[in-house]
């Protein structure tokens, strides 16, 4: 999938792509020498499916993110991508508590965290400001959460998180802003794309 979009989605060290920077297929390797060109709405469902990709999410989940970004006043592209990095599975991966949005999503349902000291293994539950994202106790003896340790706040936390190594707990302290989100895809293109 990461071959297909053009971009590491699973945001790990290895990245599909280093290898093999061409979408698969017997006329991949074809592609890099002339790229076909896309219309409009070729490039709207590219950028869509980016989007869906990245995240992890179903179009039906995918769609009504939308609808509800469409029914508040503002730009919808920036509320869009508002409820996409709120997702509790995502602020886990932001944090730094797992290393991929994969991993944090198995995380989260197999009831590694709490929010605000309840146990949540709902990945699409979506976080709201002054929620503390912690990990539970009885978790952090597991085989796998080492690496948690060293790579907790490490990287480019994003300025609405705020993370305590000593208790391998994170808080939000604001909502997302569009310059703090990963610039791997066109929100706007998504937007254009529901509402032709």
């Amino acid at each position: 999938m990461s071959r297909r979009e053009g971009i590491d989605l699973r945001g790990g060290s290895k990245s599909p792509l280093t290898r093999r920077p061409f979408p698969p297929g017997v006329h991949g390797p074809k592609y890099m020498k002339r790229k076909p060109r896309l219309s409009g709405f070729g490039l709207q469902l590219r950028e869509k499916q980016k989007a869906k990709r990245l995240y992890d999410v179903r179009e039906r989940q995918f769609r009504n993110y939308f609808e509800k970004a469409v029914k508040r006043r503002g730009n919808t592209s920036d509320y869009l991508m508002e409820l996409l990095e709120t997702r509790f599975d995502n602020v886990v991966y932001r944090l730094g508590l797992a290393k991929t949005r994969r991993q944090a999503r198995q995380m989260v349902s197999h009831r590694f965290f709490t929010v605000n000291g309840t146990v949540t293994n709902i990945p699409s539950f979506t976080v709201k400001i002054g929620d503390e994202i912690a990990m539970r106790e009885n978790k952090q003896k597991k085989k796998g959460v080492e690496f948690m340790t060293t790579s907790l706040g490490k990287g480019t936390l994003p300025s609405w998180l705020s993370v305590d190594k000593g208790t391998l707990t994170g808080k939000v302290t604001s909502l997302p802003k569009p310059e703090d989100t990963e610039k791997l895809f066109d929100p706007g293109l998504i937007v254009e794309f529901y509402s032709r």
